[in-house]
Parts: C-alpha cells; structure tokens; sequence
C-alpha cells in the first residue's frame, strides 16, 4: 500500500520539479525541511532580540510612536547601573534565587534518595509529590495567598502547633521580614518534585554492580553514599540547578499572585521592576537596556556553570 501511495506521488510530480529534486544533496533536502522553522526562530527569537538591542540606547517610549526618537547612547545603562532601585531588586532576586535552590535541591535530593529504596506504595507516594509542579503556578499562587491569611489560613495555625505563637500575631505576605520567605516556601513547594525527579533518574542509572563490588570491598554505606551515589549524581543534580537557577531569576507570576512585590518593593524581584519600567512608567528605551543587562547577566553566568557541568561529567 505504501508503495501504492509513492509511486502516485511520484507519478503527480510534473518532470521538471523531479529533475531538480533528484538533483539536490541530502544537505540540500535537509535543509529545505528545516529552513521554514529557522526562519520561524528567526523571526520569533532573534529579531525581537535585536530590535530590543536598538531601542535600548534611545529614549523611545510604547505610548508615544509619533514622538521623535532621540540616539541616547549608553545613557540608559549607564542609570540602570547607578540605580540604587535596581540593585536592591538584584538583591531580592538572588535571594529569592539562592534560597529556592538551596532548599529544592537539599529536600528534592532527599526524596529521590528514599523513593530509589523501593518501599511498599513508592508509585503512590511519587505521584502525589509531583502533583505541585503539575499546578499552574497563578492557581499556585491564589491557593497559598489562602493558605498565609491570618484568619482564615491553616499556615499560621501549623505554626502556632509548633512554636505556640498566636495565629494572628503575623502575616507572612504582609510582614516586611517575612514575605520573601513566603515566596521561598510555595517555589520551593511547587518545584523541589521537579528536582527530585532528576535526582531519581540519576539515582536509577547508577549500575548495582558498582555497590556490590563496594560492598566486596567491605565499603560503608556512608562510604557508598559519598565516594558512589554523590559524584554519580553530582551532574544531574547540576543540570537541575541550572534549569531552576534560569527560571527563578524570571520569575514573575508566582510573586505578582502572592505579594505583588510587597509590602512595599520588600518582593519586588527583577522581572516585576522590569514590568513596571516598561508597561507602567512607559519606559520603553530604559527598560530595553533593563532587559538588555538581565538577559547578559543571565546568559554569562549560565555559560560559567555550563563549563563547570561539562568538566564534572568528564570528570
């Protein structure tokens, strides 16, 4: 049947095209079918990128297209950096950064360590930790700004049962030392299934034969765990890292949902200054350079650990 079909595909084809086809490479072919989504990437990716190149060194704004466009040249990077506004959302984003990954990568590697022991009900208990990062991260978002209610939230009465506090004495989203970690908790509560499910998969490619002959040479299980399970997983576990790192650092509708960057600019993290520069204030040209400096930033720090991830795997 399926020579049926080519042979009438071939026979449809007017001579002059097949010529031309038959004449082509295999180079040629590939890239007549790869070249219509090259320049889909090019269109969606790149130019965007280039045209927020350019407008970050003018002063152009969204809201006014007849005003005349000034050439400002590295006026706008030049207050971006001497912003104290801007560093202080750096220093609330790498906070937020540095703490999400500190706690999914200690409880997500701790997970996939006791679900690769293979207990009784292991499938159950894995789906229902991986149902967070299933959740949109607003429907995220509006359940646990619920859940921090003084009133009517359980949070703070799990507190008070642990520590005996009174339940309204605190908000977590309304208290100004207390807000960033509650943007800590629900990532990390949301997205630490994430990390274990990599930390699993290099879990499960470890060969037993390495433990037995470990346990021939009457190695401790502390000794395994160090000296096999860790450097074995060390790259999976880096890999997920930097997918978490690089999603964190743009995080945006998970913090609007829950504090909208309060109290005050407490949770205001990059992504959310960035918003406002451009679509509040109308700062079209600043906030291109903004987005500009974020996305350098970004894309270097992302190629170092790249490098340190290849020499760990060739390790």
């Amino acid at each position: 049947m399926s020579e049926t079909l080519v042979d009438r595909a071939a026979s449809a084809t007017p001579q002059r095209i097949s010529r031309r086809i038959r004449g082509l490479s295999d180079r040629a072919i590939a890239w007549i079918f790869i070249g219509p989504t090259v320049i889909l990437l090019l269109a969606v990716n790149i130019f965007p990128l280039i045209w927020t190149i350019y407008l970050s060194f003018t002063n152009y704004r969204a809201n006014r297209p007849g005003a005349e466009v000034e050439w400002v040249g590295l006026r706008n990077y030049q207050r971006i950096l001497n912003d104290p506004e801007i560093w202080q959302t750096m220093q609330a984003t790498a906070h937020f950064v540095f703490w999400t990954l500190f706690f999914q990568v200690l409880i997500g590697f701790a997970l996939a360590w006791l679900i690769n022991q293979k207990f009784r009900g292991n499938d159950l208990w894995t789906t229902i930790i991986v149902l967070p990062m299933m959740l949109s991260p607003a429907v995220v978002g509006n359940f646990w700004t619920f859940l921090y209610q003084p009133q009517i939230g359980i949070f703070n009465y799990i507190v008070t049962f642990f520590t005996g506090a009174d339940p309204t004495s605190f908000s977590m989203i309304g208290d100004v030392r207390l807000a960033p970690w509650s943007i800590v908790i629900v990532d990390t509560w949301m997205w630490t299934p994430f990390v274990m499910l990599i930390c699993l998969a290099g879990l499960r490619s470890i060969p037993e034969s390495i433990y037995e002959a470990a346990e021939c040479d009457r190695a401790s299980k502390w000794r395994q765990f160090w000296t096999i399970t860790v450097p074995m997983v060390l790259p999976f576990l880096m890999l997920a890292v930097l997918f978490r790192g690089i999603e964190n650092f743009k995080m945006f509708d998970l913090v609007v949902q829950l504090t909208g960057g309060g109290p005050g600019s407490t949770t205001e993290v990059t992504s959310i200054n960035l918003k406002r520069e451009a679509f509040e204030k109308w700062r079209t040209g600043y906030s291109s350079a903004y987005a500009v400096i974020l996305f350098v930033t970004v894309f270097g720090l992302a190629s170092i650990y790249v490098k340190a991830l290849n020499r760990v795997k060739n390790r």
